[in-house]
């Protein structure tokens, strides 16, 4: 379900257009969400990944942005909530993280 290189690059031109990094992105281009829709999420079968998740406790999608709405891993919980009835939460920081690379 990862997005291609092409994919990543339209956004990464998104974000140097509105002057933002990947983990300081608060949201996704609407065509880079179009692409990936039809590129991915139109096309892979979910049902495999359904199969691999606990009957019983819960499932994770992990992203590295700050906020879902900047990850297309929230278009694939969209897409699970939509499609299985999955209950969807996002567990986000109540600031942005100060990254500390040293």
């Amino acid at each position: 379900l990862a997005p291609d290189t092409d994919m990543r690059q339209l956004q990464y031109r998104e974000d140097a257009r509105q002057g933002v990094g990947k983990r300081s992105r608060v949201h996704l281009s609407p065509e880079y969400i179009r692409v990936y829709t039809e590129e991915i999420l139109d096309l892979v079968p979910l049902e495999p990944l359904i199969g691999r998740l606990p009957v019983h406790g819960i499932g994770a999608l992990l992203c590295v942005e700050a906020t879902a709405e900047a990850c297309h891993r929230s278009l694939v919980a969209q897409r699970l909530a939509e499609r299985f009835d999955f209950e969807v939460v996002n567990l986000e920081p109540t600031e942005a993280p100060e990254w500390d690379l040293r």
